[in-house]
């Protein structure tokens, strides 16, 4: 026997209300079936020239950034770094949209765009050189901590923004991730509170192709990741990220949005990771080198040299200029990278509790005699203390 002939199985069949009609038109919320860009398109003519040469000298930067903290990660100046070369039009732009009081998310591989942003290049390497706490103070920069586990920097983007609309502050939270942090729960979770409070946040996913070696085909049936805001009930949009131009105009109409108390927004910006994940992988034992010549076409640095040139903003004089201001700044990382920091001890029982617990307070103690003992040897020699 079915379930359909079952008795009264009729009674149990549900049936639509007599006038219903969806919450929201699903329309408005979907993205683009291609991904919008500006640079090559008549779009370009709106475009701020100021801006878009800023966009080409942080590009430049954030290049020698990417390759030289790479390089100290060879020479054991850094633990591990997650280069984001080839992801640098996003990151600059993700820094540029904000206002100074809005707040930056980052993820672990967005050094680039809090250092765009205006934290200190050493300051923004502290955490990754394995050196206590983040390295800077969040509040100062409005830059909350990068984020190692995945996705757990939205519903934290998501509180803040949604505390800040409570108390009538003007600011927006704009929160960056990776492709593979939007199989995390807490991407869902974010999206949702965000959504149902019109929280003023900006959700950036840097869709870089692979999520350490799983590439996107692997996490998602869904036509693009743009496509997820609308279960939730926000727009989404579908940005070529490479293009800086047209990631910088996507990110401000969205941060506009929440700016003006509409809700949310979505953005997926289609980008790829040209080198391994971090230092610790083998990119090539999951992708091949022809995907990554392909992608080198595409690159963000000269798809917006060449606009800028054809479009007489930028020579090679102006172009030597920008490589030049970039070596100063690789030269003055590396060199203040090459200073052993210097540490203090005791600021390991500092920041973990308002008030230190017994056991705090047990292991500051024996730290503090072993530190006197060392220090007591150093001085006196080894007959010390006998």
């Amino acid at each position: 026997m079915t379930v359909q002939e079952l008795p009264g199985a009729a009674a149990y069949r549900p049936t639509p209300p007599p006038a219903w009609k969806p919450i929201t038109d699903p329309a408005p919320l979907l993205p683009d079936p291609e991904p919008y860009r500006v640079l090559g398109t008549d779009a370009v003519a709106d475009v701020d020239p100021e801006l878009l040469l800023r966009l080409h000298a942080e590009l430049v930067r954030g290049r020698r950034y990417n390759a030289q903290a790479t390089a100290l990660t060879k020479q054991g100046r850094l633990a591990v770094y997650p280069s984001s070369t080839g992801q640098e039009a996003c990151e600059i732009a993700a820094a540029l949209v904000l206002e100074e009081h809005d707040w930056l998310f980052p993820s672990y591989r967005d050094t680039l765009a809090a250092v765009a942003r205006g934290l200190d290049p050493v300051e923004a390497l502290t955490l990754l050189r394995g050196d206590r706490h983040t390295g800077y103070d969040p509040r100062e920069h409005r830059i909350a901590p990068l984020c190692t586990p995945l996705a757990t920097q939205l519903p934290h983007a998501v509180g803040l923004a949604h505390a800040a609309r409570l108390k009538g502050d003007d600011v927006v939270a704009l929160a960056m991730v990776g492709d593979g942090g939007t199989s995390e729960g807490d991407f869902h979770e974010a999206l949702n509170f965000a959504a149902v409070w019109k929280a003023p946040v900006v959700f950036f996913v840097q869709n870089n192709g692979f999520a350490i070696s799983v590439p996107l085909a692997k996490q998602t049936a869904a036509p693009s990741l743009a496509h997820k805001a609308v279960g939730y009930g926000m727009p989404g949009r579908l940005v070529d990220g490479n293009d800086a131009a047209a990631v910088h105009q996507v990110l401000s109409e969205a941060v506009g949005r929440a700016r003006r108390g509409e809700g949310p927004t979505l953005v997926e910006a289609v980008t790829y990771r040209m080198e391994a994940h971090t230092n610790a992988d083998d990119a090539t034992r999951y992708r091949v080198d022809s995907e990554v010549e392909a992608w080198k076409a595409h690159d963000p640095v000269r798809l917006l040299e060449r606009e800028l040139t054809e479009r007489g903003l930028l020579d090679d004089a102006g172009i030597e200029q920008a490589k030049e201001a970039a070596e100063r700044m690789a030269a003055a990382l590396r060199d203040r990278m090459n200073a052993d920091p210097e540490l203090a001890p005791m600021d390991l029982f500092t920041h973990v509790y308002a008030e230190q617990t017994s056991q705090l307070r047990e292991q500051a103690a024996a730290l503090r005699a072993e530190l006197d003992a060392e220090q007591d040897h150093d001085e006196h020699g080894p007959e010390a203390g006998r």
